[in-house]
């Protein structure tokens, strides 16, 4: 009887003793994948930061906001930055840089005139009309006000100069 009142109390010792150390190993893994996520950049923090950039093309000068991500702070390490960049669709500029940024694409959707995007890993795009598309772009930043913009960057290609403000 002594041994079997043993037995019991050594397995409900250990069931309480796993279920407790379970729950808290499972917290600990938690925690730690977010904060992986906030190391690598793998999570889609596409908030709003209050990071300004300037952005020149000809005599026009737009402000732009930069998202608070992985891949606008390496956007913004870039800068400054005058590209010449290219037409395309009759709806954006790109230009490809030599090296790749971290990426985190989405389904673009809705896009709209001013967003500011990183096609693949190293295509940057500036759209200058709203349209829908199933694209996939990672978000950089948006102009605040993207009222002519269109006419500043014209049909061809133009130069353009992002800075930090």
């Amino acid at each position: 009887m002594k041994s079997l009142i043993t037995v019991i109390v050594v397995v409900f010792t250990f069931s309480f003793c796993t279920a407790s150390c379970s729950k808290d190993d499972a917290m600990t893994s938690v925690q730690n994948n977010e904060n992986e996520l906030a190391v690598n950049g793998n999570n889609n923090n596409d908030n709003t930061s209050t990071t300004k950039m300037k952005i020149t093309i000809g005599s026009s000068v737009f402000t732009a906001t930069l998202y608070d991500n992985p891949s606008a702070t390496a956007f913004e390490a870039m800068l400054p930055l005058t590209i010449d960049m290219t037409e395309l669709n009759s709806n954006e500029k790109y230009y490809n840089f030599s090296s790749t940024l971290f990426t985190n694409a989405s389904v673009g959707g809705d896009i709209k005139a001013g967003d500011l995007m990183l096609y693949g890993n190293n295509v940057l795009v500036l759209f200058y009309k709203s349209f829908n598309t199933s694209y996939s772009y990672t978000k950089l930043g948006y102009i605040d006000n993207p009222k002519g913009l269109a006419a500043a960057l014209g049909s061809g290609n133009v130069t353009v100069k992002f800075e930090k403000q």
